[in-house]
């Protein structure tokens, strides 16, 4: 396991807390000692480092390795340890498929092996031992529900923790079938909960900050969650879970809202496709517990890079964890009861699939007239191509065929669904929701990516200086994570994410449909793209995959 320079240093100043330890000044009188950098959580104590005068820690466990008997059951408690743990390095990732990634992600680090004793945490926190209660900022990664981590450098919280003065939390959990592996059909009240084991990780997670997090200078009564694609899903679902009301407070979901999830037929069916591939009968589940971690992972491959169709193992509406669909409560479209006092923020990017499509089909980005209602056969109704596409070269005179390829299916997989989840919520009557858009186009690669999906995240973080291959240099991208960092901040603060940083930015109603428009001279507009949106109204939403 590698240490970084900067680690080090900071565990050569935790070993320094000890009486007599302060080193000396150059005038050879006794410095001061270093901060201490050492928490006692309820399992144990963790020393951590200084990062530029932040305190993090890395790779705490908030709950008990999933290997073994514990697969596809809900979590347990951590063991307790003896002494001080060092929490100086990013723990296990959950397995899973490697994935190639775009130019784009070329300035990300993802650089932690995987295993299966994944359910850690990391924490940034600007102060410990000082009594102050700070706002807390759980982050849930993306990847869908099969892939990523925590574990980023883009979703490194000491700058975020420095310009706001709050707590930065990012975590592990399971994920594909070692998350959402349904088997209750299959193996009884066994394995009840185990199509959504990676969900109550996440309710595991939040519990350790409700119980923890005051140690690191944190206020338990003041938790927001907030992710990106795969982790805004993850909040979504979170929303409508039983098991975490009262676990966060504020919301924020960011090119991922999700409305529904897998029935019970659908998420058998899958588990039933893992097993074969697995060579499981389903009348021998227990051979689960006992097949090597790389198996399962052979498993997964084989389903997945099988052609046609690909199962999903995502969330479950169960009855159990999931009581209902997410939202759409009583089987009509509507914002979950559980969280009706929780504020949100929801948005995307103004390219969205630039990014979702373009990166792995580089045909999609030199499109012509010919190849366009083909390539959008999946994404509308066959009978409403050539009048979307009509409709939408209306909108957009000067595009080209790209263009509009990629305004439609960003329509379609990312923002209908968050104008329907703003619409909901706002509709529920509780508490206010805020609808954005990012429309700065990056200028990497000669600007072909527009606005993509995870432009946001160097600017919810403020971390512009490790995310060059994605927003480029200069001034622009600075600017763009002062206002987006500070308005998640205030939000994050006091339920409002108003302040100085960026015009006054109204509530979403019906009526007006206020959205605020980021880039470098933000403006809010009243029903943003409401003219695609009229196009688009007749068809349902698009169910996304994750």
């Amino acid at each position: 396991m590698s240490i970084g320079r900067r680690s080090l240093l900071g565990l050569a100043a935790a070993t320094l807390t000890e009486p007599g330890f302060a080193a000396p000044r150059p005038d050879g009188k006794q410095a001061a000692p270093p901060p201490n950098i050492t928490v006692e959580t309820h399992r144990g104590k963790v020393r951590g480092t200084v990062d530029d005068g932040i305190k993090v820690f890395k790779g705490i466990p908030y709950a008990a390795t999933t290997a073994g008997l514990n697969r596809f059951r809900a979590p347990k408690p951590a063991k307790t340890w003896p002494g001080v743990r060092d929490a100086v390095a990013y723990g296990p990732t959950c397995p899973q498929l490697a994935a190639e990634r775009g130019s784009d992600m070329a300035s990300s680090t993802f650089d932690r092996d995987g295993g299966e004793d994944c359910l850690v945490l990391n924490v940034w926190t600007p102060a410990l031992h000082d009594q102050r209660r700070r706002p807390v900022m759980v982050w849930l990664h993306g990847g869908g529900f099969s892939a990523g981590s925590g574990s980023r450098n883009v979703f490194e919280g000491t700058r975020l923790c420095r310009r706001g003065d709050v707590v930065v939390v990012t975590l592990n959990h399971r994920l594909n079938v070692f998350g959402f592996l349904y088997l209750a059909r299959l193996g009884g009240a066994e394995f009840a909960e185990s199509g959504n084991a990676g969900m109550l990780d996440l309710v595991a997670a939040l519990h350790w900050v409700h119980d923890t997090i005051a140690a690191f200078g944190g206020d338990p009564g003041n938790v927001t969650i907030f992710g990106q694609s795969g982790g805004a899903a993850k909040v979504s679902v979170l929303m409508a879970m039983p098991q975490a009301r009262g676990l966060f407070h504020k919301a924020i979901v960011q090119s991922g809202s999700h409305l529904d999830g897998l029935t019970p037929d659908e998420a058998t069916k899958h588990a039933l496709t893992f097993l074969a591939a697995a060579d499981v009968q389903p009348t021998e589940l227990q051979r689960l517990a006992k097949l090597p971690t790389g198996g399962l992972v052979a498993g997964l491959a084989k389903v997945m890079n099988a052609p046609g169709p690909k199962p999903n193992y995502s969330p479950v509406v169960d009855g159990i964890v999931l009581p209902s669909v997410p939202w759409q409560p009583g089987g009509q479209p509507g914002a979950p009861a559980v969280s009706a006092g929780v504020p949100m923020i929801i948005g995307s990017t103004r390219t969205e699939t630039t990014a979702i499509l373009g990166a792995g089909h580089p045909e999609y980005l030199a499109q012509d007239d010919a190849s366009l209602p083909g390539n959008l056969s999946g994404w509308l109704p066959e009978r409403d191509i050539s009048r979307i596409i009509a409709g939408f070269r209306r909108l957009m005179p000067a595009a080209s065929v790209s263009d509009v390829f990629f305004a439609i299916t960003t329509d379609r997989r990312v923002r209908q669904q968050a104008w329907a989840q703003a619409e909901r919520k706002a509709a529920q009557g509780g508490a206010s929701v805020w609808l954005y858009e990012l429309d700065w186009a990056t200028p990497v690669d000669g600007g072909k990516w527009g606005s993509p999906h995870s432009l946001d995240l160097a600017f919810v973080f403020d971390n512009v200086g490790k995310s060059e291959a994605m927003v480029g240099s200069g001034p622009e991208p600075q600017r763009l994570a002062d206002q987006m960092s500070s308005a998640w901040i205030a939000f994050a603060r006091n339920g409002n994410p108003n302040g100085s940083a960026i015009p006054a930015w109204p509530p979403f109603v019906s009526g007006e449909r206020a959205t605020m428009v980021f880039n470098t001279q933000s403006r809010v507009v009243n029903d943003f793209r409401g003219d695609e949106r009229a196009l688009l109204a007749s068809l349902p939403l698009y169910r996304v995959t994750r």
